[in-house]
């Protein structure tokens, strides 16, 4: 019984994704990245990596995939540059941009360029195959544990820490946070 249900899943998954399966995964995060990879390719996807923006890039160019979920943030760049690379070959890609550091500029230039889904890091992969799989009109669901306002709050300024190149003062400066305050807040683990 658990084969047939496996059967039919895999067989529901292949109407939604349709004949062209190509996915291209761009995150700097490797464990993450293969998890990924590997979630992907057992809901149907025929999946390519790339660790870096001109990883991303050059495999973009070659072979324009029809799904990509792409990182914003890289260790040799802004995710942005896969996008915009992704477009100029194919204009029917469906894009979902994961992220840790969310914001709401950078979401609205990554719709501007054609990305159709922002995800805030982490994402499981049954969200990004519902961004990746979702039929235009149709409305995400609301996630069932949304982030706390602590944590909100934290991400923010992780980012803005992140931004300022771990500088502890000009990130209390940018915050008008006390830097002791701010220390105590970079000491503590990640509300829930």
């Amino acid at each position: 019984m658990t084969e047939q249900n496996d059967v039919n899943l895999a067989a529901s998954d292949e109407d939604h994704i349709g004949p062209d399966a190509s996915l291209l995964i761009v995150d700097d995060d490797g464990p993450f990245l293969r998890r990924l990879a590997r979630a992907m390719e057992t809901r149907g996807f025929q999946v390519e990596t790339a660790e870096s923006v001109a990883e991303g890039v050059a495999k973009s160019k070659s072979r324009p995939p029809k799904y990509a979920v792409v990182d914003l943030r890289l260790g040799d760049g802004n995710g942005l540059d896969v996008i915009e690379a992704i477009r100029q070959r194919r204009d029917d890609t469906r894009i979902i941009v994961l992220t840790g550091y969310g914001n709401i500029a950078t979401a609205v230039t990554a719709v501007k360029l054609g990305a159709v889904d922002y995800l805030a890091k982490p994402a499981d992969a049954d969200d990004v195959f519902s961004a990746l799989t979702q039929r235009p009109g149709e409305k995400a669901e609301l996630p069932e544990n949304p982030m706390s306002a602590d944590r909100v709050r934290w991400e923010h300024i992780q980012r803005v820490y992140e931004m300022c190149e771990r500088n502890v003062s000009e990130t209390a400066r940018r915050l008008n946070m006390h830097r002791r305050t701010l220390q105590r807040i970079l000491a503590k683990r990640a509300p829930k």
